[in-house]
């Protein structure tokens, strides 16, 4: 069964629901697009705004130090249980709970006894403290790094996408705020379809992809 999007005075023809992929949908959008002409209307979309996340570094996240013409000062580094690290000439530096930024600051005004107007940059390369859980119809369940900013699609393909079973209409984004669970209800279908928004998740967020019901 096929079913009609009309874009401007253009048809695209489009697989029905029951065999959309997300996959599929980036491909016919592709066409649908290049189909259009100067003064076709398109519909758009006001897009949502990122989340506003905490980005302190936590335990067991990854970071680069750079440090501006000092390259036995730059390096790799990764949050220890204590949420500190151990860096050269200064010694164990705690940079849990603290700002990218901050850590910068603060090893900037500590080298400044061994290097002369130091210029310090720290660059988190994995926030493995910060995670998002994605479970039910999807291929590989699992819990997954956070990055800032991600969507509801993002994480489903972390998790390798839909299974065959999956109710893409009905993906549960559940979440804790000023404690208080809240549980959103997401057409992924819609989303895929241009007919709603993009969604993003936060940190700590349990994405759930139930079973499709016949």
């Amino acid at each position: 069964m096929l079913w009609f999007c009309k874009i401007g005075e253009r048809d695209v023809r489009r697989p029905s629901r029951s065999t959309h992929t997300i996959s599929a949908f980036l491909a016919t959008f592709a066409l649908a697009v290049s189909a259009c002409q100067p003064g076709d209307k398109v519909r758009t979309m006001a897009a949502p705004r990122p989340p506003v996340v905490d980005a302190t570094l936590g335990v067991g996240d990854l970071f680069d130090v750079r440090v501006f013409g000092e390259a036995e000062l730059s390096g790799s580094y990764r949050v220890g249980p204590d949420g500190s690290i151990d860096y050269p000439l200064v010694g164990r530096v705690t940079v849990g709970g603290r700002l990218p930024g901050q850590v910068a600051n603060d090893l900037r005004d500590r080298l400044h006894a061994f290097v002369r107007e130091p210029q310090v940059s720290v660059l988190v390369r994995e926030m493995n403290s910060k995670r998002v859980i994605v479970y039910g119809q999807v291929q590989k369940p699992g819990t997954f790094n956070y990055t800032n900013p991600m969507t509801i699609v993002q994480a489903i393909s972390l998790a390798g996408g839909f299974t065959a079973m999956a109710a893409r209409e009905r993906v549960m984004i559940s979440r804790v705020e000023n404690s208080r669970q809240e549980v959103i209800q997401v057409n992924l279908l819609d989303i895929a379809d241009g007919r709603s928004p993009n969604r993003f998740v936060t940190p700590g967020d349990e994405v759930y992809v139930p079973e499709r019901l016949f």
